[in-house]
This record gives C-alpha cells, sequence and structure tokens, in this order.
C-alpha cells in the first residue's frame, strides 16, 4: 500500500505538480526498501495446534502474492527434535519430522511476528510432545529387550 502510494505521488510530481526536485525519488525508493525489508522478515501469519493426534502449523503472508502459504500436519509421534534460531530480528522454526523414505525431513517456518511469549510458549508445547515421544521410545525399548 506505501509502495503504491509513494509511486503515485511520485507520478504526479514528476508530470504534474513539479513541487520536489531529486527528492522526489525517495517517494518510490523509501517505499521499495520497506518492502524488500517485508519480504525478507519473512511470513507474517504463523498458526500452531497440537490438540489431539496430531501437529498441525500454518504459515502465510499477509500480502498472498509474496510468498506461498505453508500447511504441514503430522502426528505427533513423528516429530523427533525442533530447534528455534533466533538472528537479529529474524527467527526461525526449524521441526525434524521422521518420514518412511529418508528417515526425517526438516520442516522449516518463519516465527518472525511473535512476540517472545509466544515463542515461549510454543517451545514449551513441543518440549511435551518430544519428551512424551521420547519415553514412549524408551518404554518400547526396554520391552524389547526383555522380550528378547
Amino acid at each position: 500500500m506505501i509502495a503504491v502510494f509513494g509511486i503515485t505521488v511520485f507520478a504526479a510530481n514528476e508530470y504534474r505538480f513539479h513541487a520536489m526536485d531529486k527528492e522526489s525519488y525517495l517517494l518510490i525508493i523509501i517505499p521499495v526498501l520497506l518492502l524488500i525489508v517485508f519480504y525478507i522478515s519473512g511470513r507474517q501469519i504463523f498458526e500452531y495446534d497440537s490438540d489431539g493426534e496430531a501437529l498441525n502449523f500454518k504459515n502465510r503472508n499477509v500480502i498472498p502474492f509474496l510468498n506461498k502459504p505453508l500447511h504441514d500436519e503430522f502426528p505427533k509421534y513423528k516429530l523427533i527434535k525442533y530447534d528455534v534460531v533466533s538472528i537479529f530480528f529474524f527467527k526461525r522454526l526449524y521441526i525434524t519430522v521422521s518420514s518412511k523414505n529418508n528417515g526425517s525431513t526438516i520442516l522449516k517456518y518463519q516465527i518472525s511476528y511473535l512476540s517472545n511469549k509466544e515463542v515461549n510458549d510454543l517451545k514449551l508445547s513441543l518440549n511435551k510432545v518430544v519428551k512424551a515421544n521420547k519415553e514412549k521410545k524408551d518404554k518400547t525399548d526396554d520391552d524389547r529387550r526383555i522380550f528378547a
């Protein structure tokens, strides 16, 4: 919206009003730079649902044509581990999921727009799932040793 407004004012100034000289190029440069930062910082909407037997992740952009929305849903028992990487004002969530074909798959989500409290809640929820999966795996390994 800001970029369209800047381009419109620039065009009106160049072809009709001539109110600004070289400063009129700032009307294009600043909105384009803001759009680039907006694009680089990633998808703005992150939805997570851990109710039931499946984990559901949705990551989409406010502006639909900038990035393709992501949607992943898988059973809780497939979650192996997760990692939250934070560099400056960029935050990414990496989730490792077990798969039949190549052992594991890494899913990547952009969570830059989540507050620290929301990130901590997400970590707490994922920790519960990972811990439950490890306990279940350890119990099945113990049962296999007993029957072997």
